[in-house]
């Protein structure tokens, strides 16, 4: 049996990137001592900050920005795996990309991904989101091959949209990700349930670190980082909104087996949509 030991950091990220990146690199530093071969962090690791000019204020270019160079430094250090889940980055015509970054063993960059999906909503406690204000989306889907496992990349809001992770699994995903910054609310309502269903569909592992608490912008996210296996159960979870890391070990031969039991993606097919009168109205 192959196995990979895999670790999320929980974070609770706030307005000043240096502070963070010090959480974050303290933080990988933890879970690789711990054994982790692959470490997640959460939506936003860098910054928090939901006023859009003092965002612009602070965010820079990839070249300069403080977590990925941190992370590029982390991973060779560690011998690891490091996933940036994401953080902003500002792009070269002037919009702001929510950016991961997938980090080789060696520090090297072996897959970046932008957010495809804005969160744009208008909750019924009266939280009111638009993404779409402050970031550019993505338009690619990103896997990327990773010791014996190919790992899918999306970022929180993404999990709503089960199409994108059924079309990293046809191209060969085994590990997905959602890293996310889940408002209270929403993860209450439905953060495991998407998480586990996403897996469960798909025959493959979901990884989820997440922010948790209340940040210093105001914001209130839920925690709960979760390691899913491809049968849909939560093999670790870290059961509360509080800084810290979820260890576990994946058994990298079990979404094959899954997919063995419930073949759904060999028994796909595409078909038509045929839209008929309403048979009253004749």
């Amino acid at each position: 049996m192959t196995t990979m030991r895999v670790a999320c950091i929980q974070m609770r990220s706030g307005t000043d990137p240096d502070r963070n990146t010090e959480d974050f690199a303290r933080l990988v530093a933890e879970a690789a001592a711990d054994g982790a071969r692959y470490v997640q962090s959460p939506e936003m690791t860098g910054l928090v900050q939901k006023d859009r000019d003092a965002l612009m204020r602070t965010v820079g270019p990839e070249q300069d920005d403080p977590v990925f160079a941190a992370a590029a430094r982390s991973a060779a250090t560690h011998g690891i795996w490091l996933h940036v889940g994401s953080t902003p980055i500002l792009r070269e015509d002037g919009k702001v990309a929510n950016r991961a970054a997938l980090f080789a063993p060696d520090g090297s960059r072996a897959a970046t991904y932008d957010k495809i999906h804005m969160f744009d909503v208008d909750l019924p406690n009266g939280e009111s989101w638009r993404e779409s204000a402050i970031y550019a989306p993505g338009e690619a889907l990103v896997t990327s091959d990773m010791d014996g496992a190919t790992l899918g990349l999306a970022i929180c809001y993404d999990v709503r949209f089960p199409h994108l992770f059924r079309d990293q699994a046809r191209a060969g995903a085994t590990v997905l990700t959602a890293p996310a910054a889940f408002t209270r609310q929403t993860g209450e309502a439905h953060w495991h349930v998407l998480m586990r269903s996403r897996a469960i569909e798909n025959g493959a592992f979901m990884i989820a670190a997440a922010q948790g608490g209340v940040h210093e912008d105001g914001r209130e996210t839920y925690g709960h980082s979760l390691v899913i296996d491809p049968w849909g159960a939560i093999i670790a979870e870290k059961d509360d909104d509080e800084p810290g890391i979820v260890v576990a070990d994946i058994d990298l031969s079990a979404p094959a087996a899954a997919r063995g039991r419930i073949p759904n993606l060999r028994n796909a097919r595409s078909y038509v949509h045929e839209k008929r009168p309403d048979e009253t109205t004749r």
